[in-house]
């Protein structure tokens, strides 16, 4: 079975600003790399559909969707807060970005996509059940994982996040819920500053300095993650997979190189192999250096793939 890379052309109309770094070229740095390094022909593409309101529902409020179609401008911008703002295409691009989740758990779980690669903008690690922040405005993780959960009647979903910055809005929707294990590391102090102290039970999220290395962050996966995923035993793995975490990309502080996003797949794919019959979806976070986002998010894919 291939992987299976899944995008939607609204997810390029999504934009904020020409100053901001969160841009419908990061999507095209991706593409364009996995077009060039000819591993496009190993991997089937799709197109998202939307997210129904359902979908939404099983993570977010009423009232703070009623809010974000009451705000979606017709021209311009609407400002969410003061690095998040809406144009006229954000709410489509939002809704096919959650909806890529539903589509890649359905082909795993149906078993013709060994695991996924959701392509697709705005991100949504930061956002929690009532508020749109760091870019993201729907969490799209959250939503899979919620989604998943029920239709399938999953016992033990796991969720890695990998992104420089903490995940707090699938911490927040998830903490405390059995049925889900949550590992990350993160910067700290990087925003969004904060982070459940001391942790909920399910949740393994650990603060790393600035300038930490790929050794120290490989150390974190072996010997701090693997145990408690292990011990979880998850038949779903979800990945946050944001690559903001390279040395050449100036959203963090870290030395992460793609050697190292590389070497963090394959330990994520191994024991999706043994406790999940291999069934990983990822989606894209961060990464905001261009050709570092092309050429980690090329390595992720690879290991995802084994090619």
């Amino acid at each position: 079975m291939q992987t299976l890379y899944i995008t939607h052309p609204a997810c390029h109309l999504h934009e904020m600003g020409n100053w901001h770094p969160e841009c419908p070229g990061r999507l095209d740095a991706i593409n364009d790399r996995l077009v060039a390094s000819g591993l496009m022909d190993f991997i089937d593409e799709q197109t998202a559909e939307p997210a129904t309101d359902a979908d939404l529902l099983r993570v977010h409020e009423p009232g703070y969707i009623a809010y974000l179609r009451m705000h979606a401008p017709t021209e311009g911008y609407f400002q969410v807060d003061p690095d998040t703002l809406m144009n006229p295409h954000t709410l489509e691009a939002a809704w096919v970005a959650a909806g890529a989740g539903i589509n890649a758990v359905d082909a795993v779980m149906r078993q013709t996509h060994r695991n996924a690669f959701c392509s697709v903008r705005p991100p949504g690690h930061h956002a929690g059940p009532a508020k749109a922040m760091g870019f993201c405005f729907l969490n799209n993780i959250a939503i899979a994982a919620a989604y998943a959960l029920e239709k399938y009647k999953l016992d033990r979903v796991a969720i890695i996040d990998f992104d420089v910055h903490h995940g707090n809005g699938t911490e927040e929707t998830f903490a405390g819920d059995p049925r889900v294990l949550m590992c990350s590391f993160f910067q700290h102090p990087l925003f969004p500053d904060h982070y459940q102290d001391p942790p909920a039970e399910n949740m393994v999220n650990i603060p790393v300095h600035a300038y930490a290395k790929g050794d120290e962050l490989r150390f974190l996966v072996s010997d701090v993650w693997m145990p408690r995923l292990q011990a979880f035993q998850p038949q779903l793995v979800l990945i946050s997979a944001g690559f903001d975490g390279h040395r050449e990309d100036d959203m963090g502080q870290l030395g992460m190189v793609e050697s190292d996003y590389a070497w963090i797949t394959e330990q994520i794919v191994a024991l999706a192999d043994e406790t999940a019959q291999g069934r990983i979806i990822s989606f894209l976070e961060g990464g905001y250096c261009l050709s570092a986002l092309g050429r980690s998010t090329e390595v992720h894919i690879r290991a995802l793939a084994k090619l």
